[in-house]
C-alpha cells in the first residue's frame, strides 16, 4: 500500500503583516471503497409462493378439500350472531398468507400448518360439523369465491407442522407477518 500524505499548514510565526507557514506532512489512512458488481443477467422472479418452497421435505396427505365461508350457508350463523366468524379455536376466520381452515382434529390438531397447492398455507383453527377423516374445509370470505376459486377437490397437502391443539390470534398474526413471505401476501389476503 502506498502512503499518501496531505499537507496541512501550521502557523509558526506571526510578525506584523506577515505570516510564515510551515507545511507538515500528515499520513492519511487509505481505505478501499467497497466494490459493487452490476450484472446484466436477468434473474427470473418466482411466479408465486409455491415456486419458492421446497415442499419435498414435508410429509403429504391426500384429502378432500372443500371451501367454506363464515356465513349461514356454511356455519348456520348470520352476521348478527355473536359467534359469527369465530372458529372453534377462538380465532377469527381469515383469508391471508396463512388462512384459517377446518379439519378433523384427530387427523390434524388445532394449530397444524398445511400447504395446500392452489390455496396457500392453511392453519387448522376449526373443526367443522361435517369434516371427518381426511377432509378439510378452506376458508373464503364469500360464497362466490368458494365456487369460483375452489369448489371441491381431491388434493395432496403438505404437512408443514403438526399443531399442539391450540391456536391464538397472536400466533396467527405472527405467521401472517412473517417478513420473508410478505412479497407473496397480496396473492392471498382478502380485501
Amino acid at each position: 500500500m502506498n502512503n499518501i500524505y496531505q499537507e496541512e499548514p501550521t502557523q509558526i510565526l506571526t510578525h506584523r503583516d506577515y505570516t510564515v507557514e510551515r507545511m507538515e506532512k500528515k499520513q492519511i489512512k487509505h481505505v478501499d471503497a467497497p466494490q459493487i458488481y452490476i450484472s446484466s443477467e436477468q434473474v427470473e422472479q418466482p411466479e408465486g409462493l409455491e415456486d419458492t418452497l421446497d415442499l419435498d421435505q414435508y410429509r403429504t396427505k391426500e384429502v378432500i378439500a372443500t371451501g367454506y365461508t363464515a356465513g349461514v350457508e356454511s356455519t348456520g350463523k348470520s352476521p348478527d350472531h355473536p359467534a359469527y366468524g369465530i372458529t372453534y379455536s377462538g380465532v377469527k376466520v381469515t383469508r391471508d398468507l396463512y388462512s384459517t381452515i377446518a379439519a378433523d382434529l384427530t387427523v390434524f390438531p388445532l394449530g397444524t400448518i398445511l400447504y395446500i397447492p392452489d390455496y396457500g398455507f392453511g392453519v387448522v383453527a376449526d373443526k367443522g360439523g361435517a369434516i371427518n377423516g381426511n377432509k378439510i374445509d378452506l376458508y373464503y370470505p364469500t360464497v362466490e369465491q368458494v365456487y369460483d376459486q375452489w369448489g371441491k377437490k381431491q388434493v395432496e397437502v403438505y404437512v408443514i407442522e403438526y399443531g399442539d391443539g391450540k391456536l391464538t390470534e397472536q400466533v396467527l398474526t405472527d405467521l401472517n407477518n412473517t417478513e420473508a413471505l410478505q412479497v407473496f401476501r397480496s396473492e392471498y389476503k382478502a380485501e
